[in-house]
């Protein structure tokens, strides 16, 4: 059995409730706190990934990097550059394959592919994001077993949407993020232009509200 993730920007709560078996936010843990989750899909990339962490820099924000091992393994230098920031590391399959319709074990090993390449400069955090928002419960469960943890996310910039503007990524995420919030942009060629626009506003949006930004 498997399933399609079409989110929109706000991921509704009955989905939550039908896979609660993965990770969707942290809002319940932080209720009486501000505190947002950024995550970074698709990276490392030369240039996109570095001003990523430049960017979060300033405003002393950590986050949480999902990383596609293929690009480890074009970009050694920028992944160092990366886990010495003391960022949180995830895997992402090693060329973003696409769970849905694909069988468990060419995944799990695809996944286990990246997981080496991390481990060549970093110990694996175990936090796993699916592609695509697209993997069976079969490759769930399996990788589960090995003591990951699926995460998913609450509120999703779109920033790779040619359609759409920087100023509207960055609403989506004003509009939608609460305290607790996993929030998804991506270091990537496709979403740069947008994710560049968006970013800082979002962060200056709720630094100005009190806000931290913490990595999973």
């Amino acid at each position: 059995m498997s399933f399609k993730i079409n989110l929109p920007v706000k991921t509704p709560k009955l989905l939550k409730r039908l896979y609660s078996g993965y990770v969707w936010d942290k809002i319940q843990d932080n209720k009486s706190q501000k505190k947002l989750y950024l995550t970074f899909d698709d990276g490392p990339i030369p240039k996109v990934t570095p001003w990523v962490l430049e960017t979060l820099a300033l405003y002393d924000a950590k986050a949480t990097f999902f990383c596609i091992g293929e690009n480890i393994k074009k970009n050694p230098h920028i992944f160092q550059q990366l886990t010495d920031s003391e960022h949180s590391i995830g895997n992402h399959t090693y060329n973003h394959l696409k769970g849905w319709g694909c069988n468990k074990t060419a995944y799990i090993n695809n996944m286990l592919k990246t997981e080496t390449k991390i481990t060549t400069y970093a110990k694996p955090q175990k936090l796993f994001r699916p592609p695509y928002g697209k993997i069976k419960r079969s490759q769930a469960k399996a990788i589960q077993k090995m003591g990951y943890e699926i995460i998913m996310y609450d509120t999703i910039a779109c920033d790779w949407e040619k359609e759409l503007s920087g100023d509207t990524c960055a609403a989506n995420v004003i509009n939608n993020a609460e305290s607790g919030s996993i929030v998804v942009f991506h270091d990537s060629l496709k979403a740069e232009k947008n994710m560049r626009h968006a970013l800082p506003k979002v962060l200056d949006h709720f630094s100005k509200l009190g806000y931290t930004f913490e990595k999973l």
